[in-house]
C-alpha cells in the first residue's frame, strides 16, 4: 500500500498525522494459520507475496519464503518499537528499511544481527539516533513491553487482518482492512473530511524522489501517473 500511502503523506503533509501500531502477524510457524490465504507454512507465503506484487506493482522478492524464511515477525516488531521509543520519525524510516531489506533484498529480518545492522543504517540518516540505546531496549524489556501494548490495542479493536487503517476525523473513526489503492483512500478522505485540503496539489517527479530517503520506481511512477 505504500505507493498510495506515501502519496497521501506527500500531498497532505502534517495535515494528516500517522501512528504506526505493530500487530505481530507471525509469532512463529508452529501454530500460525491463515485460512483466508491458505497459509500455514513459509513456502505457502510466496504465492501470496507474488499476488500482492502483481496487484500493487511493487517489486517483491517472494523467493525468501523458500530460501531464507523469517521465523517470526515478533522481533522485527519489537525492533520498530525500540526505535519508536526514541522518535516516531526514526521509527517510520526504520520500518521502511525493514520492509525493503525483507521484501526487496530477501534478508531474514527475524535475526537480531540484521536488525542491528539496519539500526546502524538508520544512524546514517539520523545521527541523533542512538544505536546503543536501541540495542539495550531490545534486551531490557522496554521494546517488548511497548510491542505488547500495541498487540493489546489490536486485540481490543478486534483487528485480525493487516494492514488495517484506523482513520479518525472530526470525532468519527473508521476501520479499513486489507489492501486499498490510492484512489480508494483519497475518496475516503474526501468523503469524511471534505474541508481537508492538500499542502501540495502538483507532484514534480524530482521533488517527489528527493522527498523520500528511499523510493522504488513503482512508487514514483504511481505518484506521477495519478497526478497527470
Amino acid at each position: 500500500m505504500e505507493p498510495g500511502i506515501r502519496r497521501l503523506q506527500y500531498e497532505f503533509g502534517e495535515r494528516i498525522q500517522w501512528r504506526y501500531v505493530m500487530g505481530g502477524l507471525i509469532p512463529g510457524w508452529k501454530y500460525f494459520n491463515d485460512p483466508l490465504n491458505a497459509v500455514s507454512r513459509p513456502a505457502q507465503m510466496g504465492p501470496v507475496w507474488m499476488h500482492a506484487s502483481r496487484v500493487s506493482g511493487m517489486p517483491v522478492d517472494y523467493s525468501i519464503w523458500v530460501k531464507n524464511p523469517p521465523a517470526s515477525s515478533f522481533l522485527p516488531c519489537m525492533a520498530v518499537k525500540a526505535v519508536q521509543l526514541q522518535s516516531e520519525e526514526y521509527a517510520e524510516l526504520y520500518l521502511r528499511l525493514l520492509r525493503e531489506d525483507c521484501m526487496l533484498n530477501g534478508v531474514n529480518i527475524s535475526r537480531q544481527q540484521e536488525l542491528l545492522k539496519l539500526a546502524r543504517t538508520l544512524h546514517f540518516y539520523y545521527d541523533g539516533f542512538d544505536v546503543e540505546r536501541f540495542a539495550n531496549d531490545l534486551k531490557n524489556g522496554k521494546a517488548k513491553s511497548a510491542f505488547q501494548s500495541d498487540m493489546d490495542e489490536v486485540k481490543s479493536r478486534n483487528i485480525h487482518r493487516f494492514p488495517t487503517l484506523l482513520i479518525r476525523a472530526g470525532g468519527e473513526a473508521l476501520l479499513v482492512s486489507g489492501y486499498r489503492p490510492y484512489e480508494f483512500l483519497i475518496q475516503l478522505l474526501t468523503d469524511i473530511t471534505p474541508a481537508l485540503d492538500k499542502v501540495r496539489h502538483q507532484i514534480d517527479p524530482d521533488d517527489y524522489r528527493n522527498f523520500w530517503p528511499t523510493i522504488t520506481e513503482e512508487e514514483l511512477r504511481a505518484a506521477t501517473r495519478l497526478s497527470s
